[in-house]
Parts: C-alpha cells; structure tokens; sequence
C-alpha cells in the first residue's frame, strides 16, 4: 500500500479565495486589513513559520507586520505590546508566536490580546467560546486539520481520531473541532504509553507534539488517515514533521506531507481570518467569529 498524498494546496486556494472576496468588501469600505505577528524566540523553526505567514500575507494585500521584540524579551514587554495592538484601529489580527523566553508564560499573556482581534484562537475568552460551541476564532492549525480532513471527504461522524499531542495551540483546540463534527477522540500525551495502543486502533490519527520521526508505521492502523502537523527544524536545514513518512506511507491510506500539507492550509486560514475580524471590527461586531465550516459556532 502507498499513501495518498493530501497536500495543502487544494484546500489553501479555496481560503484564499474566501479571503479575496473579504478584501473585496474591505476595499469598498476604505479598510486595509493589519495582521501584527509578535514574537520573542530565535527558535528556527518559528522564523521559518513566521516568514510563511508573512508572505501569505503579502501575496493576497494583507499588510503584514512582524514585532521582533528579541529571545529575551520580558513578560511585561510582552503585555504591554499585545495591549497597544489590541488598541491599535490599524490592527485587525494579533498573534503571539510560541516559544516564548524561558520563565514568560504565555497563558496568561494571551489574554493581553483583544478577543475580536484573536485570529489564532489562543485567548483563553477564545478557547472558553470554543469548547462551549460560541462564536469564536479557532487556532489556525486545529482548523486546519479539519479543513484538510473534510476537503478530502474523510469521513468524522462515528470515526475513531486519536490527536497525539494537547497543547492549547493544537490539540485540545482540535479536540473541540472533532467532536463538534461527532467523532470519538482519543488525545494522547508523553504519559499514553505505550503510544501505539491508542494510535493503532484508530482510523484517523494526528501527529501534533514537534518531534521528528515520532510515529511511524507500527503506530498506525492499516489503512489509515495520518494527518502531520508537525514542523521541525533539522540540522541540515531540512523541515520535517512527526511522522517517518517511509513506513508510515506503506500503512496508512493517506498522508498528509511536511512541508506542504498542514502548514499551506493554517498559513491560508490566518490570513482568512485577519480579513474576517477585519469585516467585523468595521461593522462594530465583538467577538469575531468562526470556528470554520461544520462547527456548531
């Protein structure tokens, strides 16, 4: 057996087109959508992550700014910087890049970023909206797990997902989106061991932990969807995800690739939704809203 290939791309135009229809409306109000990304790392990975998102940006006439506020910013320049943007009305989207310096923590920061203007879901007002189906922005990459999975017709209702990773950016986020759509999910950590006993019996499993090579093919049922979200830096230079692709692709039915996968649809979805709270933010609507297709937001 080899895996299909579930790239990116297809589901990425499809949101740029969203995305070209928003900054249509936007035009005719006189308002250019602001994206601000805030970031406080030197961790390679991130750079490359944030030079994506910038790009995307730029390509659909979203105007991009990166605040590098250095791998030792404080905590207290890093609340005061996500307040003035919040305030800012040329401002429509905020995001606050992980890592962080060691010792800031990045909970209690993200509540320094407007609810309305939150477009990566990481708010904890967000993630309340979320869990309890309101209205609300999901994080970008949960969404775009979903995006990719129902773009490609996998099937959810009644499916067993096992999310290996819970990290508030990915997934206990994607958690929620799952069972909106009404699969069973199993979420799995550095104590769910041994790991394969919950990815094997699984039809869909999702890699989200940032660990090269973490799951290979005896972790994953024959035919199975196996979905990357993983993005890691190697020393070459090389990006890879969590999944060893060789022998995960002889099982699985189908696989998502790194780079070109997950990554192209979040990318796409940030830039989506910077348009979205844009639209709302010029109509007086707080907060702004979609948890994407399908959801009961």
């Amino acid at each position: 057996m080899t895996a299909l290939q579930l790239t990116g791309g297809p589901v990425a135009r499809r949101l740029r087109a969203e995305t070209e229809a928003n900054l249509t409306a936007l035009r005719d109000r006189g308002v250019l959508p602001g994206l601000a990304v805030v970031v406080a790392t030197d961790n390679e990975a991130t750079l490359w992550y944030v030079r994506s998102i910038a790009r995307a940006a730029d390509k659909a006439g979203v105007r991009c700014t990166v605040v590098d506020l250095g791998a030792g910013a404080a905590a207290d320049e890093i609340a005061s910087t996500l307040a003035r943007l919040s305030a800012d009305e040329d401002v429509h989207g905020i995001i606050l890049q992980t890592p962080l310096p060691p010792g800031v923590a990045g909970d209690e920061l993200v509540a320094h970023i407007s609810a309305a203007k939150d477009v990566d879901g990481a708010n904890p007002l967000s993630l309340g909206r979320l869990t309890v189906g309101q209205q609300a922005f999901a994080p970008a990459t949960a969404r775009a797990v979903v995006e990719m999975l129902e773009h490609y017709e996998v099937p959810l209702a009644g499916r067993h997902v096992s999310v290996v990773g819970r990290s508030a950016v990915v997934g206990k986020p994607l958690l929620q989106l799952l069972l909106q759509r009404d699969a069973t999910v199993t979420v799995c950590h550095s104590r769910s061991r041994p790991l394969e006993r919950y990815t094997s019996e699984a039809e869909v499993v999702v890699a989200a932990v940032g660990r090269p090579g973490l799951l290979t093919g005896d972790h994953v049922r024959p035919g199975a969807v196996v979905v990357d979200v993983g993005t890691n830096v190697l020393e070459n230079g090389d990006l890879v995800g969590d999944v060893e692709p060789l022998s995960t692709a002889e099982v699985a039915s189908a696989l998502t690739p790194v780079p070109g996968g997950v990554g192209t649809v979040t990318t796409a979805l940030l830039v989506l939704h910077t348009t979205q709270a844009a639209l709302e933010l010029s109509e007086g609507l707080v907060p702004a809203r979609s948890a994407g297709p399908g959801s009961s937001a």
